[in-house]
């Protein structure tokens, strides 16, 4: 469902344009779950954010069942934020005003998909069923990356982008962290682009590539 080819972006600095991303190429197949590595700086975070419609490329093409993501405007590209994907990032950004119940909910209700028997399903799945009138304030780091989970996969992406997901928390609750997103998203038949600095949680999906000098390896 998704096709990156030739991707190229550049970003200005005082000494001239630093190359991140130097002809890519990739493809994702529907339903399917690929983990992107590489160094640090090598560009996952910004190939992320490209297929996201967050930023635009230099050259090349991403094709989302096979339509150009970048050919419709700014209004297909908000829709496609808004509908088609789902942001998990190591960072939570979670709304501090709303409760639990309210942050799973924020996107599937801007999706205009808000499921209640989803939501719970979601809920009691992550172990958030108790927690859902607390704030992020008081929760704790791992329940936090919960609910973000929870809020991006609620409603039921085509694609769900995850930067660094369990990058926060301790080896054992990474596993279990990531075996729960793994397991919801095939319930709710998303594919899923995952950028991650380890192997071991790499393994744990269908697919692996590396990006290295700005190209991708191994796709």
């Amino acid at each position: 469902m998704l096709v990156i080819e030739h991707l190229h972006k550049s970003f200005p600095t005082a000494q001239g344009p630093l190359q991140v991303l130097r002809g890519v190429d990739l493809t994702l197949a529907r339903g399917s779950s690929l983990a992107l590595m590489g160094e640090s700086g090598s560009g996952k975070s910004t190939l992320l954010h490209l297929v996201a419609g967050l930023d635009r490329a230099d050259s090349g093409r991403i094709l989302i069942d096979g339509e150009p993501l970048h050919g419709h405007g700014e209004s297909a590209l908000a829709r496609w934020r808004r509908e088609g994907i789902g942001l998990v990032f190591q960072q939570y950004n979670l709304i501090s005003s709303l409760d639990v119940a309210a942050n799973l909910a924020f996107q599937a209700r801007l999706a205009k998909r808000h499921d209640p028997q989803w939501l719970a399903y979601l809920a009691e799945h992550l172990g958030l069923a108790a927690l859902m009138d607390r704030y992020p304030e008081q929760l704790s780091g791992g329940q936090q990356q919960r609910v973000a989970i929870g809020r991006a996969l609620a409603s039921r992406p085509e694609l769900l982008l995850a930067d660094e997901p369990t990058g926060s928390l301790d080896e054992a609750s990474s596993d279990e962290v990531l075996a729960l997103l793994l397991q919801l998203v095939g319930e709710a038949g998303s594919s899923v682009l995952m950028v991650t600095h380890s192997p071991r949680l790499a393994a744990c999906l269908q697919h692996r590539c590396v990006l290295h000098q700005g190209q991708v390896q191994g796709a």
